[in-house]
């Protein structure tokens, strides 16, 4: 994907309040077309509650919200989906008892919007997505796992497997909430190999607190505290903070 100066995605001045307590203050944002941009912080800097904003599942006190230059503020979260948005989640959910290859399926399918719901057609009618959801399989390395229920898949697959779900509708916005989290050592090289890949087609908004991952993976880095930037650059600028070094980075840097 060719990477761009003009933001993709875009906040100005994004608020989000609980009473006087403001867990997203004041944030401009600008994610750029071709990226990869990740946010780091310590726990309650308010990364998710910012990411909870972008996606629309708060909504904002103050502020806006710019895809390519529209606002989309008050765009429900299924609208921002359409408009090319899509996010995985810390905690992985899948349909459990159904195979590999349904979970992928199914949420190809979701881009049809209320016509996935007729369910009076074949399933070999719906073609396009059964193709997307062979195609994924091969792209996630998990072909030979497709016709096992998802719940049989390892936790490090599990998370594997919703990143794929989540590239299903083909988003130009992928936005992922610790990918990592609870995964084995072994299991951490192959998604960040997996986000790596996906960044040549994507543009990726990342949570990730795994500093290794995070400086070899993102062309941005966007450092949180208390619900502001901190810091904000490429990884070198980032690693080179002493305030990131101290509070954040320690023998990553």
């Amino acid at each position: 994907m060719e990477t761009s100066s003009t933001p993709l995605l875009e906040t100005e001045q994004l608020e989000l309040a609980y009473g006087a307590f403001k867990a997203v203050d004041g944030i401009n944002l600008h994610i750029r077309t071709g990226t990869i941009h990740t946010v780091i912080g310590p726990n309650g800097a308010g990364k998710t509650s910012l990411f909870h904003c972008l996606t629309g599942e708060r909504r904002p006190t103050r502020g806006r919200i710019l895809l390519e230059g529209e606002d989309i503020t008050r765009q429900p979260a299924h609208r921002r989906v359409a408009l090319g948005m899509a996010r995985s989640f810390q905690i992985t959910s899948l349909f459990q008892e159904l195979s590999v290859h349904e979970n992928l399926r199914l949420a190809a399918q979701g881009v049809d919007g209320w016509r996935a719901l007729n369910f009076w057609q074949r399933v070999n009618a719906r073609k396009r997505h059964i193709q997307t959801a062979n195609d994924i399989l091969e792209r996630l390395g998990l072909s030979d796992r497709a016709s096992i229920p998802a719940g049989d898949l390892s936790h490090g697959q599990q998370r594997i497997l919703e990143v794929g779900m989540a590239i299903c509708p083909r988003p130009r916005l992928l936005l992922l909430d610790e990918p990592t989290s609870g995964m084995g050592i072994d299991d951490i090289p192959t998604m960040t190999s997996l986000i790596s890949e996906l960044g040549k087609d994507h543009s990726i908004l990342l949570i990730e607190h795994n500093m290794n991952i995070v400086m070899s993976i993102s062309d941005t880095i966007t450092v949180m505290n208390r619900g502001q930037i901190l810091v904000e650059g490429p990884p070198d600028t980032v690693r080179q903070d002493q305030r990131v070094r101290d509070a954040y980075l320690g023998e990553a840097a």
